[in-house]
């Protein structure tokens, strides 16, 4: 029996063929050191990764490719974002769904530079809303981070509200797009977004080890790498021009080629298609666990559109040993535990035990939505004493 891979929200797969083939190309044909040379195979390498800075460009509606900088992961670029832009005594307004690669950065420059935090919660129905952050902002306020969605329910957060609150507030906007790159429209114009933050290796299709972070013009960070950048060599400090000054150190050309053919692949498929094939499985699976004696789900009311994820727990087993037995006796790939979101697990009231959490790409279908239930309803009678 073949594996029903349902782990999308920590990186997705099967990739489309043709990245597999933009990885291939470069090794074979120009695996040459981007920028650090003249000669005819670097230049190729060079235009590979500026082919996809457009290509991201296009599907966030940014205007100049190079404020947008390559890096590992998302964590690297919120890294690169916070650490960079906060300085002594700021303070800062995020959610309580964030990701740790969030949170943790935050904590760090708490301890270290003394900033100050308010962590929103969403209201009894499980949504936020952008009153509430604008209630948190102080005369101190100096940046509001959010995820785009919760990695843990699929909430998505009102974005294109909260850039235009930040905008009249006269603040720095960073969204964290780790779960709706490539899954839902993304404008940094129409948002007000400063700063944007996104893996590869996700809803854009990607290899693993692909990331990116865009920056307005008008924002300078201190860069949190210095080194080799292949420019003004002859300089000690940093390079002033971007994208070199945030990309120290020698660029993963075979996996930015991939992800061009990912974020290809996403254009072509149209954001729209893919988000609603994702949400109507994940749509499909919550209204069937919710049938399921002793099964318990999380997340605002169906009613609210949420990207294609879902968690829940059977009552009486733990998370773990639920996704360990999908796993090994079903075939069935899910991730159980806290999701690198222990603020979300305390929103939402699942800290002592986590959750198992299924999330849909764009290669999955209503059959893998069936053997979900069908095992879980099995594994359910067997756990559940009501």
């Amino acid at each position: 029996m073949s594996v029903t891979y349902l782990d999308n929200a920590a990186s997705s797969w099967p990739k489309p063929p043709q990245v597999k083939e933009a990885m291939i190309e470069v090794i074979d044909d120009y695996a040459a050191n981007p920028g650090r040379g003249g000669h005819a195979l670097a230049m190729k390498a060079s235009k590979a990764l500026f082919r996809t800075r457009v290509q991201l460009a296009r599907l966030f509606g940014i205007e100049n490719p190079n404020n947008l900088f390559f890096y590992q992961n998302a964590t690297q670029a919120l890294n690169q974002a916070i650490k960079g832009f906060l300085q002594p005594g700021d303070h800062v307004v995020t959610s309580s769904i964030e990701h740790n690669s969030v949170r943790r950065p935050l904590e760090y420059l708490r301890t270290k530079l003394g900033i100050e935090i308010t962590y929103v919660r969403p209201r009894e129905d499980q949504f936020f809303y952008a009153e509430d952050f604008a209630q948190a902002f102080r005369k101190e306020t100096k940046l509001l981070v959010v995820s785009h969605a919760s990695n843990l329910t699929g909430m998505i957060l009102p974005i294109k509200e909260l850039g235009e609150l930040c905008e009249h507030h006269r603040l720095t906007f960073l969204v964290d797009a780790s779960q709706t790159a490539g899954v839902l429209p993304i404008d940094v114009a129409d948002m007000k977004i400063d700063m944007l933050a996104f893996p590869g290796h996700k809803g854009l299709y990607g290899p693993q080890g692909t990331g990116c972070l865009f920056v307005r013009d008008e924002i300078n960070l201190e860069p949190l790498l210095h080194g080799g950048t292949g420019s003004q060599s002859e300089a000690i400090e940093q390079p002033t021009t971007r994208p070199d000054r945030y990309e120290s150190g020698t660029a993963n050309t075979v996996g930015i080629a991939g992800l061009g053919a990912g974020v290809s692949f996403v254009l072509e498929t149209g954001i729209e298609k893919i988000h609603q094939q994702e949400w109507a499985l994940a749509k499909m699976t919550l209204e069937e666990l919710m049938k399921i004696d002793g099964v318990k789900v999380y997340g605002p009311d169906l009613s609210i559109e949420r990207v294609g994820l879902v968690a829940f727990n059977i009552m009486g087993a733990d998370a773990s040993e639920i996704a360990f037995i999908l796993d090994q006796q079903y075939q069935i790939a899910v991730r159980a535990g806290y999701h690198c979101t222990p603020l979300g697990h305390e929103t939402v009231g699942t800290e002592k035990r986590g959750a198992v959490r299924a999330s849909f790409g764009v290669f999955n279908d209503e059959n893998d939505v069936r053997r979900l239930i069908s095992a879980i309803r099995e594994i359910s009678e067997a756990f559940y004493v009501g």
